[in-house]
């Protein structure tokens, strides 16, 4: 497409947000770009933008996602923490999306910048892989390496039982930490 067909600015930035709340799953800055006509880098600053604008908008290892309720009945939130050895991190989020979880995020504390967290929104096996393989594939660190595999997530779930279950196979297998 020649420049004349790029989206220009606000516009393009209110399309973005548009295709966020109607996607059903993530939307890659590279799929952005690609409608817009503009580079992945002009995707990032804008969604930097509408973030500071205050849209709930979250990076995923799939892509951009728009986080709200859609009007869905209240979910069940809990913070558990947790340790284990990166061979078991496949073991711990299968665990928890097998169960109905969702993990929303992951947290450690540093001794110099305080709480670090990362968004996830893992749901399902195939969030779950594709985490996984982006992990290995940028050779990136998981951010417990830094607590020496002690970390937490926030979770949700549609049932309070489907907290406790996964709680229950993650405590069974080493992997919760509790007092």
């Amino acid at each position: 497409m020649a420049d004349e067909n790029k989206i220009l600015g606000e516009e393009r930035r209110n399309m973005i947000l548009t295709w966020l709340k109607d996607a059903e799953k993530p939307l890659s800055g590279k799929i952005l770009a690609e409608k817009t006509n503009v580079s992945r880098q002009v995707i990032v600053q804008d969604v930097s933008l509408l973030k500071a604008k205050g849209e709930p908008i979250v990076a995923t290892a799939r892509g951009y996602v728009y986080f709200t309720e859609n009007g869905q009945t209240a979910k069940f939130t809990r913070t558990i923490v947790v340790n284990h050895r990166l061979e078991d991190t496949a073991l711990e989020l299968n665990t928890l999306v097998d169960h109905g979880v969702k993990v929303k995020n992951v947290m450690v504390e540093h001794p110099i910048y305080g709480d670090l967290t990362g968004s996830l929104m893992i749901k399902s096996r195939m969030d779950v892989d594709a985490f996984l393989h982006k992990l290995k594939q940028t050779e990136a660190s998981l951010l417990s390496r830094l607590t020496d595999g002690v970390h937490l997530h926030a979770i949700e779930a549609d049932t309070e039982e489907q907290l406790d279950k996964a709680c229950q196979v993650l405590r069974v297998e080493g992997i919760l930490l509790e007092s």
